[in-house]
């Protein structure tokens, strides 16, 4: 399984404009100015990609942090 590490510089990446340094297991990832529905459907792909394993976004809806989300696919 991919670290928490790994999942906080992947989920980084599938943002455009938003620097990385912005993004630590701590950061409220839906309070983010370039978050939003497409970003969300990208972050699904790349767990599906990445942790083979299938979210929603009930479940993305259901976090408040990058390390709530990683938790919840660790959990699956």
């Amino acid at each position: 399984m991919i670290s928490l590490e790994e999942f906080v510089k992947a989920f980084a990446a599938e943002f455009d404009d938003t620097p990385e340094e912005v993004f630590k297991p701590d950061t409220h990832f839906r309070e983010l100015e370039e978050w939003g529905s497409l970003t969300a459907l990208s972050i699904i792909s790349m767990v599906d990609d990445e942790a083979d394993v299938v979210i929603t976004g009930a479940d993305i809806r259901s976090c408040t942090t990058i390390e709530d989300l990683y938790n919840l696919i660790q959990s699956k």
